[in-house]
């Protein structure tokens, strides 16, 4: 099997004010080093607040490293200019923990949905809007929530949303951030 994700020494820390005022460095994380192979599922479990979330968003290039690298496959991501990320990104997917932060309030859900495939240019208009109902059936949702807003939805609701909306591109890689921590019934 081969690597899909190389994470090599992975360090982000923070610029944070101690209760004095002083500056000080936050290591949110330090040296992460690990191998995600083709169709292996990884999980990383820690206490609230250790780095889970800091380290998804760095391995997707949403937060700046410190140091360290990431490797997708064979290709460093850490290296990659705007454009080159951006293509590769349709083959990365993220369910961030909270689902409402993640939606836009002025795009109706079936919109979020298909927003991944408009951007790449994924199939016909029709295409997508089937895709759309397939995946809100996969999550359980009814094809007429495509016409609401995110204010209009439970935040269960909302965090299908979010992972049919990471599965609309058939990605070879997804992070899941507390995926099921918001659902109101198992999915």
């Amino acid at each position: 099997m081969t690597d899909l994700v190389v994470v090599e020494e992975l360090c982000t820390y923070f610029q944070v004010r101690g209760p004095t005022g002083r500056r000080a460095v936050l290591h949110a994380m330090d040296n992460v080093s690990f191998v995600v192979r083709r169709n292996e599922i990884l999980a990383l479990v820690g206490e609230s607040g250790c780095g889970k979330s800091t380290l998804a968003r760095t391995i997707l290039q949403l937060q700046k490293r410190t140091s360290g690298r990431v490797l997708f496959d064979g290709q460093d991501l850490t290296a990659l200019a705007a454009g080159e990320l951006r293509r590769l990104r349709r083959r990365m997917q993220v369910i961030f923990q909270h689902p409402h932060g993640s939606l836009d309030p002025r795009v109706s859900i079936g919109q979020a949905i298909r927003d991944p495939m408009d951007i790449h240019a994924v199939g016909t208009m029709d295409e997508r809007q089937s895709r759309v109902e397939e995946l809100l059936g996969l999550v359980g949702l009814h094809p007429d929530h495509a016409q609401r807003f995110p204010h209009q939805i439970s935040g269960g609701q909302a965090q299908r949303v979010a992972i049919a909306r990471a599965l609309a591109l058939h990605p070879d890689f997804i992070i899941a951030d507390e995926p099921v921590s918001s659902l109101d019934v198992s999915i």
